[in-house]
């Protein structure tokens, strides 16, 4: 069989830990296995009826044609009012494109920005695909560790001012977050905006689980700072927030000059969303309250169950305040914990390592109570807890 000659960009990475978790709880289930999933991303709700009736309408409407690359106007309208009412008041639809998922805006933002051998920073815990556009980009990687500061930005500050320099180009924000569920405070993100203007460098502010928070806890998002509105992108979708996974639709805003650049990687790859899921994000930013209230009000249960039932078994766990995931301390070894989880307990979970922290595995609480519970009970059999 013929050899192939793979280009370096693909060489320096590898595949999604995460999907690749997810991959092998899908094989065990093929060959009969019962496995409690916690690795997987996924709201474990329905669409809200509401937006499902928008894409059917739509659909009906003969909306299933291509639409202007960036997006339909009426969505990039509804957007921009969304990102006004978080103090984002200076994004005009025109300054945002509309992508088929929030991973697409990600990619389309780091390849326009980041060149061979830029600085990017990260805060580990750092979602797994933040790497690998850093390296598909040509980027080199500068991490600053939260872990040791429960995962809180503020007392991190001081090594983050080490990190970044006048090379730096770009840094990662991701509040609330994936892997670990903290939501960043506004004097923290000032002193971000600190050195973001000290130093003149762009910060991606990543907001997919900006509606999913607890405890009147409230998100900040930078951008909305003094002095950033010219050097953040901000990021957001709907695949999470409204249980849109599969839907495919994100976006994100931005400058002039960088929606300019970046609209010839969106045209010259995906063209654009898709038409009738567009339509449907218009009734989600503005139909579906309701909803939303109601996932999150279920999240914060789960979230205090398995607080309570960590606590039960010795194990102290950083409380998230938003998202719907957490960090567990598991053996220094988390790779081979997870595996154990998964092939002795058949509980999937992510190692940390794969976010950047080792010694933990996160675990996702988009499932039920009943789930969790058997979770629980299952890796205390299996002498995990």
């Amino acid at each position: 069989m013929r050899e192939f000659t793979y280009a370096d960009r693909v060489e320096r990475v590898s595949p999604s830990a995460t999907l690749a978790i997810s991959n092998k709880a899908s094989a065990l289930e093929a060959d009969g296995v019962d496995v409690v999933d916690l690795s997987v991303g996924e709201p474990d709700f329905d669409t809200p009826q509401p937006i499902k009736d928008a894409a059917e309408s739509a659909l009906e409407a003969g909306h299933t044609g291509y639409t202007t690359s960036n997006g339909v106007p009426a969505l990039r309208e509804a957007i921009a009012d969304s990102l006004a009412e978080d103090g984002l008041d200076f994004y005009d639809p025109e300054d945002i494109i509309v992508t088929p998922g929030g991973k697409q805006a990600l990619f389309e933002v780091f390849q326009t920005l980041v060149d061979d051998g830029d600085e990017v920073v990260l805060l580990d815990p750092a979602w797994v695909s933040y790497e690998a556009m850093t390296k598909l980009a040509g980027g080199d990687l500068t991490r600053v560790d939260t872990a040791a500061h429960d995962f809180a930005l503020e007392p991190a500050i001081p090594a983050l001012t080490e990190a970044v320099s006048d090379e730096t180009t770009l840094l990662v924000l991701n509040s609330p977050g994936n892997p670990h569920g903290a939501v960043y405070g506004e004097s923290a993100l000032e002193a971000v905006r600190d050195l973001a203007v000290d130093h003149d460098f762009t910060v991606i502010s990543d907001e997919i689980y900006s509606e999913i928070t607890y405890n009147g806890v409230e998100m900040t998002s930078i951008g909305a700072l003094s002095g950033m509105a010219d050097r953040t992108v901000t990021l957001n979708g709907f695949s999470k927030s409204y249980a849109m996974t599969g839907w495919r639709l994100g976006y994100f805003a931005a400058p002039e000059g960088v929606i300019e650049q970046a609209g010839k990687v969106h045209s010259h790859s995906v063209s654009c969303a898709t038409n009738f899921v567009q339509r449907a994000g218009i009734t989600a930013l503005e139909d579906v309250d309701e909803e939303i209230d109601e996932m999150v009000e279920a999240f914060a249960e789960r979230r205090e169950f398995l607080l309570s039932a960590f606590a039960d078994h010795g194990i102290d766990i950083v409380e998230p305040e938003g998202a719907f995931y957490m960090m567990v301390p598991v053996a220094e070894d988390d790779q081979a914990w997870c595996d154990d989880a998964i092939e002795t307990a058949h509980v999937a979970t992510v190692p940390g390592s794969a976010f950047g922290t080792p010694g933990y595995a996160r675990i996702s609480y988009a499932n039920s109570k009943d789930r969790l519970a058997e979770a629980i009970d299952r890796l205390d059999d299996a002498d995990l807890l």
